[in-house]
């Protein structure tokens, strides 16, 4: 089948089409600064980067000259529309309701919507492209697949907050994790790649990027992991503060005179490594200031790698131990110094990798020495197939 799939963002469109007969990224693109007169698509297609200056006032008009890219005779893979099968949405948060991928209706959108709360950043863009796809693909078979879903064999014990358990009853105020289809991805493939049953593993998925998370994936299925409620929780990220002392909230709040609005939005965009270091919402800016003997910078860094490895060790005891590390997102994959930071903490589990081997970026590869008691691989992350294959095996069940 061939599988459109969509990540929607606030002013944003990404997306690739997949043949899930051979594994097959035909296309990939980027439309970006929809909303504005400058909007601009990045496509690329047979090894070539187009760009395109288009005026896209909203999502429907981004999808519309998207498709007009896909049927092109120059910049296209399709003859007609007629051959994409059907449509995958990723989409953030599923709360409650929504604990496994499935065909998008009308009451679907509703639940996506009543969980914006939990996701208010990816919610609502992703209902955007959503409403796009009604309205300019209108006969294909949509398909929501949430990064919330793999999270959802957590312990109850693990998933319960220390709140009034009223709040879990009345809210579903409880830890959702997100990142579900790349950690899904990534402990799949390690285990391909060792010629390994999956059921006879013990992970832990470093999904790193400008969002991150850790993950405990044990026989398959996660057991345990970082992000909480919403995307904000756990280790912090580039902009996102992570875990807090819930005191540290109230008290900014009563300082600087911020209502809950305002405090959100200090937490998910000035907070995290970006807000440590006072360098940059990058990480590779970060790093090379870093490295060149900025304090701040080494410190940030530093919160950082320490995060990190103590939320492995926090996976570690949820699974009764580990005997495979993986790295995988912008800065698992493509930050050599990172890896090794975060590794030299993880010697009480016998890890042990080859400075020599994992000096690479982007690359699947296993890294650790010969007498490291876990096997360590970085997998770079494919999240656009594992929601295309979730799409084509809901469309076919429907057939």
């Amino acid at each position: 089948m061939k599988i459109l799939v969509l990540n929607s963002g606030s002013s944003s469109l990404k997306y690739q089409l997949l043949d899930t007969k051979t594994n097959e990224m035909l296309v990939k693109g980027n439309y970006e600064r929809i909303g504005q007169n400058n909007a601009f698509l990045t496509h690329k297609v047979n090894g070539n980067k187009h760009k395109f200056e288009h005026p896209a006032l909203n999502h429907e008009q981004a999808l519309e000259f998207v498709m007009s890219r896909l049927i092109n005779k120059h910049y296209g893979v399709l003859t007609s529309l007629d051959e994409l099968d059907a449509i995958g949405h990723r989409i953030v948060h599923g709360g409650e309701k929504l604990k496994s991928s499935v065909l998008i209706t009308d009451e679907v959108i509703n639940d996506i919507k009543e969980a914006k709360a939990l996701a208010p950043l990816h919610n609502g863009a992703a209902i955007l492209g959503i409403e796009a796809c009604k309205k300019v693909l209108a006969n294909k078979p949509m398909v929501a697949v949430f990064d919330t879903s793999f999270h959802q064999t957590i312990p109850e014990e693990r998933y319960i907050y220390p709140i009034p358990y009223k709040f879990y009853k009345q809210y579903h105020i409880r830890k959702y994790g997100a990142h579900g289809t790349s950690h899904k991805y990534v402990a799949y493939r390690v285990a391909e790649l060792m010629g390994k049953d999956i059921k006879d593993l013990k992970i832990v998925n470093c999904h790193l990027g400008q969002g991150a998370s850790v993950c405990a994936i044990q026989g398959g299925k996660s057991v345990e992991t970082s992000m909480g409620l919403t995307p904000l929780g756990g280790i912090p990220m580039g902009t996102r503060s992570g875990d807090l002392d819930p005191s540290v909230v109230t008290f900014i709040m009563k300082k600087e005179g911020l209502d809950p609005n305002e405090m959100e939005d200090l937490l998910n965009k000035e907070s995290g490594v970006f807000g440590m270091s006072t360098i940059s919402v990058d990480f590779r800016d970060i790093e090379t200031e870093a490295l060149s003997g900025g304090k701040h910078a080494k410190r940030a860094l530093d919160a950082y790698h320490y995060a990190v490895a103590s939320y492995i060790a926090k996976c570690a005891v949820a699974m009764g131990g580990i005997n495979v590390l993986t790295f995988t997102a912008g800065v698992g994959e493509k930050s050599p110094y990172s890896r090794s930071e975060i590794c030299k903490y993880l010697t009480i589990f016998g890890v042990e990798i080859s400075e020599d081997l994992n000096d690479i970026k982007g690359e699947e590869r296993e890294i650790s020495s010969p007498n490291s008691k876990v096997r360590v691989f970085i997998i770079p992350t494919n999240e656009e197939l594992m929601i295309a294959k979730e799409t084509e095996t809901i469309v076919k069940s429907i057939a």
